[in-house]
């Protein structure tokens, strides 16, 4: 079983996350790394019971966790292009990752986190909840049942690309955008898209304390949505 992080540890994470963020390009202030914080302390209780992550133990799901989707931020931001409201939709978002980040860094997204498992669902609501978070909803559902236009439909090791756009093709909103996060370029499962999706940017991604690949494969349909841009 995985041990707490000591008090004086769990004092220092909002500083800690600060300091990840910062190295990010990615200014939070106080309260968002606090929520943040107690995001973590949240993963870490409900995993025991809900075994919403296979990462125990809490430096990891620093690293491996929060700082893998902080690093997607700052590329969301360049890929929006400005702070006008959008709507954001994390396909199989298990523990809420990245979806509970995006909530708490981008106040302007109405971020909704799909899973087909119930009590992760159940876990995405509580920490709305919690945190006060207004932008944030989790739903039990499939993917494939949902078409609320959403202009960034994002994944994080949820499922191949041709699995993932497909499966969500109907909630993407005319000009939206897929995101999905991986670790090396996923070179066979891009060869491997249909037609009408395009991959038009694959970004790499130097995450804080974690020593992987990552990237970003960004897609869109290949008619009708070369609005976005790279």
């Amino acid at each position: 079983m995985e041990a707490p992080l000591p008090a004086a540890a769990v004092s220092q994470l909002p500083a800690r996350i600060a300091d990840g963020a910062a190295r990010l390009g990615l200014s939070l202030d106080a309260a968002q790394c606090a929520r943040l914080a107690r995001y973590l302390g949240m993963v870490q209780k409900w995993n025991k019971v809900y075994n919403l992550t296979a990462v125990r133990d809490p430096e990891e799901m620093l690293t491996h966790h929060l700082f893998d989707s902080l690093a997607a931020v700052p590329p969301l931001l360049r890929q929006r292009g400005d702070d006008a409201p959008f709507r954001i939709l994390d396909v199989g978002a298990g523990a809420g990752l990245p979806g509970v980040v995006l909530a708490v860094c981008l106040p302007q997204a109405s971020v909704t986190c799909v899973d087909t498992v119930a009590k992760k669902a159940a876990f995405q609501q509580q920490v709305a909840l919690e945190l006060k978070l207004p932008n944030l909803r989790g739903l039990h559902a499939r993917v494939e049942t949902l078409d609320a236009p959403q202009n960034v439909i994002v994944s994080r090791a949820f499922a191949s690309l041709v699995d993932f756009t497909q499966w969500s093709r109907r909630s993407l909103a005319p000009g939206g955008v897929w995101m999905a996060l991986k670790g090396r370029t996923p070179t066979s499962e891009m060869e491997a898209l249909p037609a009408d999706t395009e991959v038009f940017h694959v970004e790499p991604l130097t995450v804080p304390g974690l020593d992987a690949e990552r990237c970003i494969v960004w897609m869109r349909p290949a008619a009708g949505g070369a609005e976005q841009g790279a």
